[in-house]
């Protein structure tokens, strides 16, 4: 029976990752696993740590992955990434060169017969007015051409350097707590979209980094897929239910 994976939240050559290399192999070995019954892949964001897509130029590193993705595209497999806050400038590299789809923001899509709120997370329930200022400069196109312009000998260190920061600053409690009260306001979020859109029955979420999944009303299910740095989780639609798994990483 073919199936639909969900994953995000790798954040694939992160400077906090001491083995890079290895990071990416257990990537690759899921997708390896999965290529002969899945029909779908959607990937939720922040896959890769840091990407920027100049007209003629990319970042270097990822072979394997990007490779394998080709793989499963070539097979067949129809792939679906949702921009992150970190791989937000994916633009039209890797649909043309992998065969994938890259879609932006919150997106309903039926898959296998069924409704479907898909989202890296980023965009729905509260957000701080300053992050949704950052939010907003990273996908204006002003912004983005002006960013372009500075050589990425400036630009990829402050870009990695400042996700390496994000991860130091707060204690681990601290951290915890705070994806508490993301999770139930994305709840929130999902109880007020039902009642504009009563046929979705999954919501699937990434960028919390926090593996859950929360029953809702009138056996809805939503659906936080953790990361792949220390939890290696991801979602599993058979066309009936969804689950959340682990990867058992050797």
């Amino acid at each position: 029976m073919k199936k639909a994976y969900f994953i995000s939240d790798a954040h694939l050559g992160a400077r906090y990752i001491i083995d890079k290399r290895e990071h990416e192999r257990h990537l690759v070995n899921f997708l390896d696993i999965i290529k002969d019954d899945a029909a779908e892949l959607y990937l939720l964001g922040d896959i890769l740590d840091y990407w920027y897509e100049y007209r003629h130029v990319v970042p270097r590193g990822h072979v394997r992955f990007l490779g394998k993705l080709a793989e499963l595209a070539d097979a067949g497999v129809k792939i679906y990434w949702f921009t992150g806050n970190h791989d937000v400038w994916l633009f039209d590299y890797l649909a043309t060169e992998v065969g994938l789809t890259v879609l932006r923001g919150h997106t309903v899509m039926d898959i296998m017969g069924t409704k479907f709120l898909l989202s890296h997370g980023d965009d729905v329930g509260y957000q701080k007015p300053m992050y949704r200022f950052t939010r907003w400069c990273f996908y204006n196109p002003v912004c983005q051409w002006l960013y372009a312009a500075i050589h990425p000998r400036w630009t990829y260190p402050i870009a990695t350097g400042w996700s390496q920061q994000n991860r130091v600053t707060r204690s681990q409690a601290t951290e915890d707590r705070l994806k508490e009260v993301c999770c139930r306001r994305l709840e929130e979020w999902c109880a007020e979209h039902m009642k504009h859109d009563p046929e979705v029955k999954n919501y699937v979420f990434g960028h919390l980094h926090l593996a859950r999944q929360v029953p809702l009303a009138g056996g809805r299910m939503m659906t936080v897929l953790g990361d792949w740095i220390s939890q290696f989780t991801y979602a599993c639609f058979d066309g009936h239910e969804v689950k959340l798994r682990e990867f058992y990483v050797e």
